[in-house]
């Protein structure tokens, strides 16, 4: 499912949390009437403490604030801080909490991530609030002004009043908001729609991507933390490049939250390098930013590239079509891979066993919890 492709927009890329969480702290405490915040990810700690104090602060000053936060991710978040929450008058509300209905549900989790403020603001990316995107993660994002931050809000709305949304903050809260997206003044806006996914049948960002990856002329450069590709998505990406398009990848090194992922998506290594993917591994940190770049195509947001973000969660990503956006992202990438290994062909081809043995029993699992859907 995605929105329409829409004019008149302002997009601000935000690499690293030195800048993208100032910038968003910012805004909430210069919030006048809204502040509305989606995460997968929030623990307590020291940037969950400043997370609530900025939000208990614009709530005391009358702001209307809503926190919907995905009931596995959020299982960190300790009670006190829950509490700290609801009495500073944050309506709080938690997606599919674990529970005992099937396995398929409790599999869907709500991985997006968004902040809006006063309807007219909004920021996504690949961020949560946990310390380790203060200095431990690399993390890109991204400021959004203009008429498509309506469908943000839109879909936030929707969730907020799904069933499967529980908690003390009131499900009709949303409906009385004043929600009104104002086009930045005096700027030459630039074109870009929401996309979105929920489950395994309701996927625009996987068919977004596939028809990018098939479509893209000159380059398609992909970054992200968790790599593990469908079948058509490493044929698709195997095609561009064989038919000339330069083709890189830009995944974590050995600093990784969850090394068996990376073993998993390295027994893929081979057949995409043959193919002519060039494959670069990220060297100074964890990088965690997901974001893709076709041409002049761009897409920013929460969405992995493995079956959980492909196929079971709900993800949303901004997409932009834009020339001087795309050119500043470009510039993102170029030193990014500067900052990284590349994979030799022939070095991969020689390997030694027990990275093979990793990749195998990795892929193993892998297909273990693919096939449980």
């Amino acid at each position: 499912m995605h929105g329409m492709w829409r004019d008149g927009n302002h997009f601000e890329l935000l690499p690293e949390a030195a800048r993208f969480l100032p910038t968003m702290f910012e805004a909430v405490d210069q919030a006048r009437h809204s502040v509305l915040i989606e995460l997968y990810l929030m623990e307590s700690g020291r940037l969950a403490t400043a997370l609530i104090g900025a939000l208990v602060r614009a709530a005391e000053r009358g702001v209307s604030v809503m926190l919907l936060l995905d009931g596995y991710g959020a299982m960190g978040l300790a009670t006190v801080d829950r509490q700290r929450l609801e009495e500073g008058g944050v309506a709080l509300r938690f997606f599919n909490p674990l529970g005992m209905q099937s396995l398929v549900r409790n599999l869907t989790r709500d991985h997006r991530k968004l902040v809006v403020v006063d309807g007219a603001e909004a920021f996504t990316g690949g961020f949560g609030a946990v310390d380790e995107f203060l200095d431990a993660w690399y993390e890109v994002a991204m400021r959004i002004e203009g008429p498509v931050v309506a469908d943000w809000v839109r879909l936030f709305c929707r969730l907020w009043d799904s069933p499967m949304s529980r908690g003390p903050g009131r499900a009709s809260l949303v409906r009385g908001l004043a929600l009104a997206a104002r086009p930045r003044e005096g700027f030459r806006g630039m074109r870009g729609r929401v996309v979105w996914g929920q489950g395994y049948r309701y996927q625009a960002i996987r068919h977004s991507l596939h028809h990018r990856v098939s479509t893209a002329e000159q380059r398609l450069w992909i970054c992200t933390p968790y790599f593990v590709p469908t079948f058509t998505l490493r044929m698709r990406l195997a095609r561009a490049a064989r038919r000339g398009v330069d083709v890189r990848l830009l995944l974590p090194g050995e600093l990784h939250d969850h090394p068996g992922v990376r073993y998993a998506g390295q027994r893929f290594y081979g057949r995409l390098l043959r193919a002519g993917v060039r494959i670069f591994e990220f060297q100074p940190t964890f990088i965690h930013a997901k974001f893709s770049l076709a041409d002049e195509w761009v897409s920013l947001g929460s969405c992995n590239f493995d079956h959980w973000s492909l196929q079971w969660n709900l993800e949303a990503n901004q997409e932009v079509d834009d020339p001087r956006f795309a050119a500043e992202v470009a510039g993102l990438f170029e030193r990014n891979f500067a900052s990284s290994t590349e994979i030799d062909p022939e070095a991969w081809s020689r390997r030694p066993r027990l990275q093979r043995f990793r990749e195998w029993l990795y892929g193993i699992l892998d297909g273990m919890l693919t096939r449980l859907r």
